[in-house]
């Protein structure tokens, strides 16, 4: 990916150089990378106040009431890993992290519960459970999409939050196509 982008700018400053636009081009990257700082402090600054609000859940135990709400329908999709408390702890709080938007936060328990599933798999592969957690992270199902906000809020959007709805239909529907995706597949590739 490094080698495409040295193509791209390397092609972007030859094209200025040979059209007689070079001050034009130097001028688009330093306005782009104060527009890249701006919007990653932006993004910072809303991912910082809702791990912290994450944090306060978990210390008010708002997301073990979560765990629990949550607990029988990831028994259901994940039967053999909710038998470790463990692995069925760090899927909750990535499942529950991800409602909330916060994909940062959700990574590591992501990860935490991948190691979990794959503790009990031979040779390392991969289980069915295991690539529907990667089904399900990657289409995360998302109430509050914190980091879109972000981006729109760092962009002067009159209203961050107005595309709720669309989020919540496009996502619920990205994740019932990729699970029942996942289980069709399940059914070709049995081992």
């Amino acid at each position: 990916m490094g080698i495409i982008w040295v193509c791209i700018i390397a092609v972007s400053i030859l094209y200025g150089a040979a059209t007689g636009r070079a001050e034009a081009v130097g001028a688009a990257a330093i306005e782009g990378a104060n527009s890249a700082v701006t919007l990653v402090l932006s993004i910072a600054g809303m991912i910082c106040l809702w791990s912290a609000i994450m944090e306060v859940m978990n210390r008010a135990g708002l997301t073990n009431a979560l765990a629990v709400f949550l607990s029988p329908l990831l028994k259901r999709l994940f039967p053999n890993a909710s038998k470790d408390s463990e692995t069925l702890g760090a899927l909750t709080a990535n499942v529950s992290a991800n409602l909330l938007g916060l994909g940062n936060a959700a990574t590591p328990a992501g990860v935490k519960a991948a190691q979990g599933m794959l503790k009990n798999t031979k040779n390392g592969i991969a289980s069915n459970e295991l690539c529907r957690l990667v089904v399900m992270n990657t289409a995360s199902i998302q109430l509050l999409p914190i980091t879109v906000a972000g981006v729109r809020a760092a962009a002067n959007a009159s209203s961050a939050f107005d595309i709720l709805p669309a989020v919540w239909i496009s996502s619920l529907l990205s994740v019932a196509a990729g699970l029942s995706a996942s289980r069709i597949l399940e059914r070709f590739f049995e081992k």
